[in-house]
């Protein structure tokens, strides 16, 4: 088994590195301008929307520190450390090293991205009547509408994710960097999530094997202070719930389902593609044989969408306005011919190329009933991506936007043979470092 997964993880890896120079390479060699930004006065590194930027900040040498003390500990820490107490330890190192990561570009890399008009913190800050911003909100998706359209974030998605900066704004926490510092901090619970997850649906050595990998993600350059992160997250520990309730059975599970169910109808309720996770949600349940959680948590998810379109925002009111407004601007420009692989591109590099090895192995453990947890969740997620993928909705920046799918593909990880234990992190934090300290991602 371990030379057939080796053989698989190879493959897989050095496909995932083809796939990312060719991306990279194509573009200016056959000077075809596939669009990843909108301005290209500073230049451009297609598949990401982001440009070449040599830097160092306040944030370098913690996590080069934080990089070099994890190639030793982190894997005996993850499997002998009692779950709890790993827990917490990851907590703490993905928060350092989210916050490192951003800090290499100084406070405004905490701060800069929510404050950018086009995002919406500051949207947020100027709704006074929430009643009245979800009648208004689809008759302001348009390019024309009459009333001004809403900034690109905001007509990208529902309004969930814009009221959960009203939140902030509402409790004094509306400003720049503590948003951005309370996006972080919750972006930092997205690998206990997924973990805690895996341990429930039976597979704990798994979830250990996998938490260095899911900590110490180059997808944390992507995921500190992003809106997408907080995304990720409540998809994450809606699973969680799935996972849970399954676990404690019909009798004593049905708050774990209804929990499961509100927070999974608040993601759709924050982008329009997370009705994907749909898939991952089916993989839970069937892995829990939990079937019975699955009406408890539909009509729960179902009564949030209903919520919203009795305020005045119906989403399948709403979809049809987006998907217009979306081909009226810049995705008419980026050619699906690229950007149909491009995007996996752009995912390998926030996911880091270490995960094509981990998909590899998976492929190879596919028939092996020890290692089923993790294959249908990697499976699930690659389900996932592939559908969205192919509705061409996302066409550039999904080193982002496709966040909430990165860690359940990524446990495809916990699956390498013990020789890659050690230089595959070493492969994902170099990615982390390389990324953040050569190129402006925008995010």
């Amino acid at each position: 088994m371990n030379s057939s997964a080796h053989r698989a993880a190879t493959v897989g890896i050095v496909v995932t590195v083809a796939l990312v120079v060719t991306a990279v390479v194509v573009p200016p060699l056959f000077e075809w301008q596939v669009w990843p930004r909108v301005h290209l006065d500073d230049g451009t590194f297609a598949p990401l929307h982001g440009y070449p930027q040599v830097k160092v900040g306040i944030g370098t040498l913690p996590a080069v520190l934080l990089a070099l003390a994890s190639l030793r500990w982190a894997d005996p820490m993850a499997r002998r450390l009692p779950w709890r107490r790993l827990l917490l330890v990851a907590y703490a190192a993905g928060l350092v090293w989210l916050l490192a990561l951003a800090l290499v570009d100084g406070p405004e890399g905490i701060s800069r991205v929510l404050g950018n008009p086009t995002e919406y913190l500051e949207t947020a800050r100027s709704v006074d009547d929430v009643p009245g911003l979800l009648r208004e909100y689809v008759s302001r998706i348009p390019y024309d509408a009459p009333a001004g359209n809403w900034p690109v974030h905001i007509a990208g998605h529902p309004p969930g994710m814009v009221l959960f900066f009203v939140l902030l704004v509402k409790v004094g926490l509306g400003g720049d960097l503590a948003a951005g510092l309370v996006v972080t901090a919750i972006a930092a619970t997205l690998p206990l999530a997924v973990m805690t997850t895996v341990r429930v649906l039976g597979a704990e050595d798994a979830a250990r094997a996998a938490a260095p990998y899911l900590v110490l993600s180059p997808s944390a350059v992507f995921l500190a202070v992003s809106a997408d992160a907080v995304m990720a997250v409540a998809v994450a520990w809606g699973m969680c719930c799935l996972a849970l309730a399954c676990r404690a059975g019909a009798g004593r599970g049905w708050q774990w389902a209804v929990l499961a169910g509100l927070l999974l109808g608040y993601v759709v309720m924050m982008s329009y593609g997370l009705p994907l996770t749909g898939v991952l949600a089916l993989g839970v349940l069937w892995l829990g044989r939990g079937w019975w959680v699955l009406p408890v948590a539909a009509a729960s998810a179902l009564a949030v969408v209903l919520t919203f379109a009795a305020g005045g925002f119906a989403w399948w009111e709403a979809y049809p306005v987006l998907v217009d407004r979306y081909w009226d601007g810049l995705a008419s420009q980026r050619p699906g011919a690229y950007w149909t692989w491009g995007n996996l591109a752009a995912l390998a590099i926030s996911a880091g190329p270490l995960v094509g090895a981990g998909l590899g192995a998976t492929w190879a453990a596919r028939r092996d009933r020890a290692d089923r947890v993790i294959v249908i969740l990697v499976a699930a997620a690659v389900i996932m991506v592939a559908l969205a993928d192919a509705s061409q909705m996302s066409r550039a920046e999904v080193e982002r936007i496709w966040l909430p799918f990165i860690p359940w593909l990524t446990l495809g990880c916990a699956l390498l043979p013990e020789r890659w234990r050690r230089p595959g992190p070493a492969l994902q934090v170099l990615t982390a470092l390389i990324v953040q300290h050569l190129l402006y991602t925008s995010w």
